[in-house]
């Protein structure tokens, strides 16, 4: 299996090289009309796809530049119908085996655009797409397990003859915007811790009045990025070295992102107020009819009034308000502790490996490779909590 490992991922000078650079495109050269055009037919959303914001990242953010993609076209290859960013498996993790991993957009979920007009076709272009720029297999991470992208690549997948491996997974938190935003925080958190969270509020409000504010067009939008960044970055993000404005790439990335988005209406920025001073501020994406929470900022000075928590109160109640709004991807971690109390919606998260041939030693190995690295990574992590304690 070594032999053929070596042979599939290693040699420079192979014909399946040539194959993989004509296959795979670099993300900057797809059309940026096209794309905005698929992400509005969509099957499902995902705001961290949309061409703003990926193309922001693939520029200049840390360690996420320089994606291909993957795009899938229709029978009169003028239609774009799939869209798949990616990256090799030795550029994501110094693996050199011949795979390709969904490329991370910063955002938690790497779901890819296939149109809602074709799924089927545009799942099976996206794999024979895959197949010509000579992976073995497809890593995708950050998918929505249960959702209509990953269901259509499934349903090609059976078809096929091949199987999909969960590698990991865990349940995230979201948001029914559907419903009364009072009911539902009622519902979720109580009388009693309500009633708690308005006397922290009222005595937030002895620093000013306290107000919810949401930028949205490119001229209020660019000073409400600026007090996002300071907050997060006066925080424990800040103190880590792992704030956006810390560094140049992603504070060049989140400035070309956040404003072009604002100017399709696809993104807003959330702030609370104590008087003239920033609480609190989030960083909210829009595609569709579905909203996404990519981070929070608070001024830890006023930690004792749960400046996040009340900035989250706020921002629930503002989207379910709004009639365009169905449902909001807190995007955050599992069991996360302040956002998973308030948004009671989930929906399950993993990491698959999708082969593109049956009966492939090459994915063999792809898989063990992955798992002894998942084991690993999951030991430093280990390691670096206890340092932290």
């Amino acid at each position: 299996m070594v032999d053929i490992a070596h042979q599939a991922a290693i040699n420079p000078a192979s014909a399946r090289d040539v194959a993989t650079a004509r296959a795979r495109v670099p993300l900057a050269a797809v059309d940026t009309g096209q794309w905005r055009a698929l992400a509005q037919r969509a099957i499902e959303p995902n705001g961290y796809y949309l061409p703003a914001w990926e193309q922001a990242v693939s520029a200049t953010a840390r360690g996420r530049t320089d994606a291909s993609a993957l795009a899938a076209f229709d029978g009169s290859s003028t239609r774009l119908i799939g869209l798949m960013p990616v990256i090799s498996l030795w550029c994501a993790w110094k693996i050199p085996l011949p795979a390709l991993v969904s490329a991370h957009p910063y955002g938690t979920l790497c779901s890819p655009l296939l149109d809602r007009d074709a799924p089927l076709e545009a799942a099976t272009r996206l794999l024979q797409q895959a197949h010509e720029a000579g992976a073995h297999a497809l890593v995708l991470n950050d998918v929505a397990l249960d959702g209509a992208a990953m269901a259509s690549l499934n349903q090609i997948l059976t078809r096929d003859g091949l199987k999909p491996r969960i590698l990991s997974s865990y349940i995230r938190a979201s948001l029914d915007a559907t419903q009364d935003g009072e009911t539902l925080l009622r519902d979720a958190l109580g009388a009693k811790r309500l009633k708690e969270l308005r006397r922290q509020r009222h005595r937030l409000e002895e620093h000013g009045p306290v107000v919810f504010e949401v930028a949205r067009s490119p001229h209020e939008i660019g000073p409400a990025l600026e007090a996002f960044l300071q907050l997060e970055a006066s925080g424990w993000k800040g103190k880590r070295g792992t704030a956006l404005v810390q560094h140049a790439g992603d504070a060049t990335f989140i400035r070309r992102a956040v404003p072009a988005l604002a100017e399709t209406a696809q993104c807003e920025i959330v702030t609370l107020r104590a008087g003239m001073t920033p609480v609190a501020a989030g960083i909210v994406l829009r595609h569709q009819d579905r909203a996404f929470f990519f981070k929070l900022g608070i001024d830890e000075r006023f930690a004792k009034y749960s400046p996040g928590v009340q900035l989250t109160l706020d921002l629930t109640r503002h989207l379910c308000a709004d009639p365009a709004i169905a449902s909001a991807d807190s995007t955050a971690s599992a069991d996360h502790p302040m956002i998973n109390p308030i948004w009671r919606g989930r929906f399950a998260i993993g990491d698959v490996l999708i082969p593109l041939r049956r009966h492939d030693p090459v994915v063999v190995l792809i898989h063990g490779a992955l798992a002894a690295h998942g084991a690993a990574y999951a030991a430093a992590r280990r390691a670096v909590r206890l340092l932290r304690k």
